[in-house]
């Protein structure tokens, strides 16, 4: 079997097992977030905390919620990680400096998992698996509860209540991704990831030197960490280390769990507003964009340029050869699309144009499917404008989901659309002109500015995958990135939720013969025009001068 086939077919069995999940998983998911029924152990984790989980909020308060449980988390993960050199378990590793704390207790919280450290030789079990992994199931829960508040505020009409930050906390930890990952983690030891407690070992000569490995509650870790699109490796090598991702099986089960809820919560958006034709609308704009993605990534993989090439059958350097090109171009769009940011691959490796495919997947807003929640309140964002653009063609005011689109919502949208993209371009512009975050570079030239720019984009947008060429661990990137990171989560957040409260507040308006039919064909077109075109305004300036360049030399 050629190494093309190869892909294709791994392509075509992720999207069965997708397609299979998408129905009862969604369907599911729509159960949790409308039932109005308390679980047990659901109820001790609201004594617990003193929360009400019955007590509905106006979108101000639920805003509250998201921002005071998120400090308490970095501040906590801050102090965990200060205190590991006299905490047990933490394998005689030293505490961690206080920029480098910082910058991981950010990325953590934030669902982005950025690490400038090298996992097996900096974090001790209990950083790990009370702090990292905890954060993996909360942050992740975060993103859902987010989405689903907006999605309420569609459902819902002439009421600015949009339900309960607490209550959608708890159910999407305890119901949704505790139980999905339990299974994950159990595929995975199957698969051979480890899952101990045991301390370093030393396994022979490497390089002239001792080489060590510690273990760790690595498939437990490996398993949220994907499935709530986080990303963040026990191991430096991420993915690609043979204790997180152990086999060809495993490495697709590993790019499922990072899609299955994102696409999922489609059919969660169409329950609950009333319409599954909604959200086969957002799915197929969804899937459009990363088939073609995918498709783009084998094509400049597998494109031949010289003799080596011709021999090795693709472009191998910096790919996990015990999975080949395609099943790393599939992991590698995979990751950048959501927000996800593990790695199976080196993509400072990949061809220029390759490598660009993976910060355009991160510019588009990581909406293709996303992360868990940050994808569909991403999507829908894109989808009011796609809509306000089409009323401006046929002068008419522009409506979603039976509610007017004003001017108040449009301006909510577009600074929702303007966050991300001034942060990645100034910080960049920053780092590019300053003398000493210039000294990190590997690279010089367009691939060396690539680095510096795919490094801003993805703590920007919440991913965490990295370049791997840039030298990251320094006060200037562990500060500005941790900055990018907090802008990058929480100040998108409070548009999405201002906005779910002024469309709750509105009375529905009945669709008439001139309403944009905006479940058909036609309307996702125009939405997946509209965020190319968007992300193409915003971002080819910057693509020019480093992957695109380097791609057409």
């Amino acid at each position: 079997m050629g190494p093309v086939l190869a892909g294709v077919l791994q392509l075509l069995a992720l999207i069965a097992a997708l397609a299979l999940a998408y129905i009862p998983l969604g369907n599911y998911m729509a159960k949790v977030y409308s039932s109005d029924k308390h679980w047990r152990v659901e109820k001790w984790i609201y004594k617990a905390i003193g929360a009400n989980p019955d007590t509905e909020m106006r979108w101000t308060a639920y805003l509250r919620g998201v921002l005071a449980f998120s400090v308490v988390g970095v501040l906590f993960l801050y102090l965990l990680q200060r205190l590991q050199g006299v905490l047990p378990g933490s394998l005689g590793f030293k505490s961690i400096d206080p920029d480098q704390a910082f910058n991981t207790a950010v990325s953590f919280v934030t669902n982005t998992n950025w690490q400038s450290y090298y996992g097996e030789q900096a974090m001790g079990h209990v950083v790990q698996t009370a702090g990292l992994a905890v954060q993996n199931f909360v942050s992740a829960a975060v993103g859902i509860a987010v989405a689903v508040a907006l999605v309420r505020g569609f459902a819902r009409s002439r009421t600015g209540e949009l339900g309960n930050f607490w209550s959608d906390l708890v159910r999407g930890v305890v119901r949704i991704l505790v139980p999905i990952a339990a299974i994950a983690a159990i595929v995975l030891v199957a698969c051979g990831a480890i899952q101990n407690f045991s301390g370093i070992h030393e396994v022979g000569q490497f390089m002239g030197g001792q080489q060590q490995w510690n273990g760790g509650a690595v498939a437990s870790q490996e398993a949220i960490k994907e499935l709530g699109t986080n990303g963040g490796g026990y191991f430096n090598a991420n993915s690609a280390h043979p204790f997180e991702n152990p086999t060809p099986f495993s490495n697709l089960f590993e790019i499922f769990l990072i899609l299955v809820i994102p696409f999922a919560l489609t059919r969660t958006f169409g329950l609950m507003v009333g319409s599954v034709k909604q959200g086969y609308a957002i799915l197929a704009t969804m899937a459009t964009i990363w088939v073609g993605f995918v498709a783009l990534m084998m094509w400049t993989e597998f494109a031949h340029h010289g003799p080596a090439f011709d021999i090795a059958g693709g472009a191998y350097e910096g790919k996990e050869v015990r999975f080949g090109v395609g099943a790393s171009s599939i992991f590698a769009t995979s990751t950048t699309l959501t927000s996800t940011g593990a790695v199976d691959s080196f993509h400072s490796s990949f061809t220029g144009l390759g490598g660009g495919i993976t910060m355009l997947g991160m510019m588009l807003g990581e909406i293709a499917p996303g992360g868990t929640g940050s994808g569909l309140y991403g999507m829908l964002i894109m989808a009011i404008i796609a809509v306000f653009i089409a009323g401006l063609m046929v002068g008419r005011t522009p409506e979603y989901l039976g509610k007017k689109i004003g001017s108040r919502e449009i301006k909510l949208a577009a600074c929702y659309i303007l966050v991300t993209p001034a942060l990645v371009l100034v910080f960049t512009a920053f780092a590019m002109a300053l003398p000493t975050p210039a000294n990190s570079m590997t690279n010089s030239g367009a691939h060396g500015f690539s680095e510096i720019l795919y490094a801003y984009t993805s703590a920007s947008n919440n991913n965490g995958s990295a370049f791997a060429g840039l030298n990251a661990d320094t006060q200037w990137f562990n500060s500005t990135l941790g900055l990018c990171m907090l802008f990058g989560r929480f100040v998108p957040m409070i548009f999405v939720l201002a906005l779910a409260g002024s469309l709750a507040e509105q009375k529905p308006v009945p669709a008439t013969a001139g309403t944009l039919r905006t479940d058909k064909p036609l309307y996702t077109g125009l939405l997946v025009g509209t965020i190319i075109i968007i992300t193409g305004l915003t971002y080819f300036p910057a693509l020019a001068l480093g992957p695109l360049a380097e791609g057409l030399a």
